[in-house]
């Protein structure tokens, strides 16, 4: 049974897993980070012939798998998570759309993968710093570099920096990246960020992937911006969901945390709000 924090055995998630509002918001958080990254495959649209077998990794409610099955009918697409009741809610997608060409399966990432060696023709994973750590990266990058096929992709997509106006948006970011520090989730040397992304490169490389590229995108959440409200709302159940996981930390007072919240909520629907946010897509190729 999870925990407050999100933790439970076998599952390292930082927020609560069986809170419907996540599902909600990881469905919403799917789309925003799709139309910011330039589509599904921005970096090679025209190259999407030679992925027959597609693997999902930490898929949460299929998103992704879901729209890369819609639009790539001749691929085959598997999206694995360790909670249930996203995978339930993905494969019910995947009947209402009458895909056929995707499936879900429970999976712990964290785990040797339930597949054999060369299976895939590319692994996709977006957005694992809610549940990865330090020790956990090569193991996981040598499992996908296992289950490819030579000439296979990997293909990891994280965000890093949230800049923002609101000096109370600042100060709850910071402590969530605080924590991640302290648990050693991340790469960052200060606790200033995620402390991840300029890393993906280097892990890639180190596992022997070759040919490691990157593709940089953002997020403009400011008053007036296309993403503004899509924003607003992924962060208003974002920080209420990861309350019990900060304030577990001893960091901040509950009474504090609730008064940055608020102060956070209000500046955000303020006309001189600013924001911005970035990410990076970084790819790697299996040697033939």
């Amino acid at each position: 049974m999870s925990s407050a924090d999100g933790t439970s055995s076998g599952n390292r998630y930082i927020i609560n897993i069986e809170e419907a509002a996540e599902t909600a918001r990881l469905m919403e958080q799917d789309r925003l980070f799709t139309q910011a990254m330039g589509g599904l495959f921005p970096e090679r649209s025209d190259d999407m012939a030679r992925f027959g077998e597609i693997l999902d990794i930490a898929c949460g409610p299929g998103g992704w798998a879901l729209e890369v099955a819609f639009q790539y009918p001749d691929t085959q697409v598997v999206g694995i998570d360790i909670n249930p009741l996203v995978i339930q809610y993905a494969f019910a997608q995947a009947r209402t759309r009458q895909l056929q060409n995707v499936t879900f399966e429970i999976v712990d990432a964290l785990k040797p993968l339930p597949f054999s060696d060369c299976s895939f023709d590319l692994v996709n994973a977006r957005l694992l710093v809610g549940f990865m750590d330090q020790e956990s990266w090569p193991r996981l990058l040598a499992e996908c570099y296992r289950i490819l096929r030579p000439g296979g992709v990997i293909r990891l997509t994280e965000s890093d920096g949230w800049t923002t106006n609101s000096f109370a948006a600042q100060r709850l970011f910071g402590y969530l990246c605080q924590v991640l520090v302290m648990q050693k989730r991340t790469f960052s040397v200060d606790g200033r960020s995620f402390g991840l992304v300029h890393q993906l490169g280097k892990l890639i490389r180190d596992t022997g992937f070759e040919k490691v590229e990157k593709r940089a995108f953002f997020i403009d959440a400011s008053c007036g911006a296309d993403s503004h409200y899509a924003v607003y709302k992924d962060i208003e159940i974002l920080f209420s969901l990861l309350k019990p996981y900060i304030i577990k930390s001893d960091l901040v007072k509950e009474e504090e945390y609730d008064r940055l919240y608020n102060r956070m909520l209000a500046d955000m629907l303020g006309d001189d709000f600013t924001s911005i946010s970035f990410g990076l897509i970084t790819w790697g190729v299996k040697p033939e």
